[in-house]
């Protein structure tokens, strides 16, 4: 078995692995760490709860100290990218863990909280930032962080920050970043851009994959139920009522169904918070503790929730909708069955969704398992989309399950629309 001594790290480093509890490197830190290590840059494919922040910052570490100098005012040797603050938030609680020993240190800067105090943190410099795109072109605008002496760029889930609109703000972020660096790109899946935006920015970049693109995680179990949209909240009321033990995630589409949907969980008693983009940072963190510490056993998320929060003993992750881009689904399922545990998988699917159902089946390669409800033709999105401007329902539409109690139903277009608003997707995100 490949261990931590034969990957290259020094002493002083493999001691703060093993008090962090690391017992044996995972694939992806078995096939990157080498190669960071040699200097080479790297693009790595791998899904989320795989332990790429270690495969990166591991060997992106024992560089810096190999290297003794101090990062200059307002400047930093080493930037760290992700599409959102948890993940930002995430990736520096972990470089922290293994550099108590060390001078390094680690700054973070995110949207949702004052700039003031990241402006100040950042006049005397640091080893390694760890940013959204948003707010480190917020500072950089401010002339408050130069970045011409990072000899060191991480892109860390390089998909989801094309999802969410940062493509141009990354290639103004690539242009200031010194010239001769390493540059080290992770992707839980290869869309096109991705392609591109390898072959812009890496240089003879190794490619490493631990699991196929889109692949979820093997020891999730996934489940899907068919009915109606307005059978929906009162069906995932009843299955959380009786499982009050359980720790759960609740993915919706928009932020206003989010909120609504939390809302009307706690109105049956069921104690739950919600995290999206109209929640200020210090409201997601609460959200975040409170569920870790057991005081809310659900969390009713949007996509900014799918990457980047790590939290031990979820056991289910519920898709209320299904989301709009397959890839997503990949990255919520991901929240839960981490670390070698066993987790559940549920999603809710509409009959006008169908389309976005039979597009998942596709991406993963499998037939998801149905639990309740038949599965209906994919006609039948139109069908249910005809119905919903004709009181009478029109013909056609198959039989779902009956509305179980008051309904929540989001048909997607307010969030097709808020697609095409690529600013404002950016600005929710950072």
């Amino acid at each position: 078995m490949t261990n931590f001594e034969s990957l290259g790290l020094s002493s002083s480093l493999l001691s703060a692995i093993k008090d962090n509890g690391y017992e044996a490197p995972t694939p992806i830190q078995q096939k990157a760490i080498p190669l960071i290590l040699d200097g080479q840059d790297l693009m790595g494919l791998a899904q989320t709860g795989t332990g790429k922040t270690a495969a990166f910052g591991l060997p992106l570490i024992e560089r810096l100290l190999a290297e003794p100098r101090r990062a200059a005012p307002k400047g930093t040797r080493a930037l760290i990218l992700a599409p959102t603050r948890e993940l930002v938030n995430q990736i520096a609680k972990n470089l922290i863990s293994f550099l108590k020993t060390t001078p390094l240190r680690v700054t973070s800067v995110v949207g949702g909280v004052s700039i003031n105090g990241q402006v100040k943190r950042m006049s005397k410099g640091t080893d390694i930032l760890v940013a959204t795109p948003g707010r480190l072109l917020d500072l950089v605008d401010r002339n408050a962080v130069d970045l011409g002496s990072a000899s060191y760029l991480v892109l860390d889930e390089a998909d989801q920050m094309l999802d969410l609109g940062f493509i141009h703000a990354l290639r103004k972020i690539a242009g200031l970043v010194a010239k001769d660096r390493q540059t080290l790109l992770f992707s839980a899946t290869m869309p096109k851009q991705i392609n591109e935006l390898a072959q812009s920015y890496l240089t003879d970049p190794a490619r490493v994959e631990v699991s196929p693109v889109g692949r979820t995680a093997d020891k999730v179990r996934q489940k899907v139920h068919f009915m109606d949209s307005k059978a929906k909240t009162g069906f995932l009321i009843d299955v959380l009522s009786d499982q009050p033990d359980d720790m759960s995630l609740v993915f919706c589409r928009t932020k206003h169904g989010a909120e609504r949907l939390m809302r009307k969980m706690a109105q049956a008693g069921i104690a739950a918070g919600s995290i999206h983009g109209n929640k200020s940072q210090n409201q997601r963190e609460r959200a975040i503790k409170e569920l870790r510490s057991g005081a809310i056993k659900v969390l009713v998320a949007t996509d900014v929730a799918a990457r980047g929060i790590d939290i031990p003993g979820v056991s289910h992750v519920y898709n209320f909708e299904l989301p709009e881009v397959a890839e997503a689904y990949v990255h919520r399922i991901g929240r839960t069955a981490r670390a070698g545990a066993d987790g559940d998988a549920v999603a809710l699917c509409a009959p006008e969704e169908i389309g976005l159902f039979r597009q998942i089946e596709k991406l993963i390669g499998i037939d998801i398992e149905v639990a309740s409800g038949e599965a209906p033709p994919l006609s039948a999105a139109k069908s249910a989309k005809r119905g919903k401007n004709n009181k009478s329902g029109g013909g056609g539409k198959p039989r779902f399950q009956k509305a179980a109690g008051a309904g929540d139903n989001d048909n997607g277009r307010r969030f097709a629309k808020n697609r095409r608003r690529r600013p404002q997707a950016r600005k929710n995100a950072a």
